[in-house]
C-alpha cells in the first residue's frame, strides 16, 4: 500500500552511513521514489566523494551541493532541480549544527555566535527550504524535518540545539498553516537518541543512549531504518491527513515520566 512511485525526494542532511537521513533516502527509494541528494561542500571535495559513493546504490537523478548558510547556492539548487526535475513532491529536511563547545556545561554559556549559528542552520534553514521548494509542489508534496525531545524538554547538555528544536517544531505548525491551502503537508520526527555524526557532538550520548535503553518501553533505542519508515509513511498518501504533527519514533521513551 505504501507506494512512491512517481514521486521525486530530495534529502538532505546526509553525511555518512549513520546518518538518519542516510535512513530515511534507503526507505524512500525502497517505495519506490525517485531520490535527489544534496550535500555539504568542503574545499576539499571529500564530503562530496563521501557521499557520492553512498549513495550510488539508490541511483540518484540528483546530486547537489547546498550550502544553506549561503543563499546563492540555495537559489541553484533549486533552479537545477526546476529544470531537472520540474516539481517536488517531498522534501526531507535533515539539517542540524551547533558548536561543540556549546553542547556541553551550562546553557547560559552559550556564545552569541554560537546561538546565531545553531539556529540559523537547524532552525531557519526549515522555512528557508521551504520557501524555496513551495513554487516547485506543483501538485502538493510533504515536507519532514527531524526533531528530538531535547526541543521539549531540558536535556543535559543538549542546551542551544534544545532551543533551535524548539523553534523548529513550532516552524511545522507555522508552515502547515500556511502551505495546507497548496495541499503541502509538514511534519517533523522526534527520533530517539541515535549515534550519529551530529549526536556525537553532544556530551554524554552514549549515557543518554544507555539511558532510553534501560528505561523506554520498548528497552531499546530505534534504528535509522525505524525512522526511514516513519518518514516514508508521512510522506505517503497514506498519511494525507497528518500535518503540523511530531511524531515520536523513540521506543516509547517519550510517554514514561520516570
Amino acid at each position: 500500500m505504501l507506494d512512491l512511485t512517481g514521486k521525486n525526494a530530495l534529502v538532505t542532511g546526509i553525511a555518512n552511513s549513520r546518518s538518519i537521513a542516510w535512513g530515511i533516502a534507503q526507505q524512500l527509494h525502497k517505495a519506490g521514489a525517485n531520490i535527489g541528494v544534496t550535500y555539504l561542500p568542503d574545499e576539499k571535495g571529500k564530503m562530496q566523494k563521501k557521499v557520492s559513493d553512498l549513495v550510488e546504490p539508490l541511483n540518484p537523478s540528483l546530486f547537489l551541493p547546498c550550502n544553506v548558510q549561503d543563499d546563492e547556492q540555495v537559489k541553484s539548487t533549486f533552479t537545477t532541480i526546476a529544470e531537472k526535475w520540474e516539481k517536488i513532491d517531498i522534501l526531507i529536511h535533515c539539517l542540524a549544527f551547533a558548536k561543540k563547545e556549546d553542547l556541553t556545561g551550562g546553557f547560559s554559556e552559550t556564545s552569541r555566535s554560537g546561538f546565531h549559528t545553531a539556529l540559523e542552520v537547524s532552525t531557519y534553514s526549515l522555512a528557508q527550504l521551504a520557501a524555496a521548494a513551495k513554487p516547485l509542489m506543483k501538485e502538493g508534496g510533504s515536507i519532514l524535518t527531524l526533531t528530538y525531545l531535547g526541543g521539549a524538554r531540558a536535556v543535559p547538555n543538549y542546551n542551544v540545539m534544545g532551543v533551535a528544536k524548539a523553534g523548529l517544531e513550532a516552524s511545522v505548525r507555522y508552515l502547515a498553516a500556511e502551505l495546507g491551502t497548496a495541499n503541502i503537508r509538514v511534519n517533523a520526527i522526534s527520533a530517539g537518541p541515535i549515534r550519529t555524526l551530529a549526536s556525537s557532538a553532544v556530551g554524554g550520548i552514549l549515557d543518554m543512549i544507555h539511558h532510553v535503553e534501560e528505561v523506554a518501553p520498548l528497552r531499546r533505542t530505534v534504528t535509522q531504518l525505524e525512522v526511514g519508515n516513519a518518514a516514508a509513511f508521512l510522506c505517503s498518501d497514506l498519511a494525507s491527513g497528518i500535518t503540523g504533527q511530531v511524531i515520536y519514533v523513540d521506543a516509547g521513551y517519550e510517554i514514561m515520566g520516570m
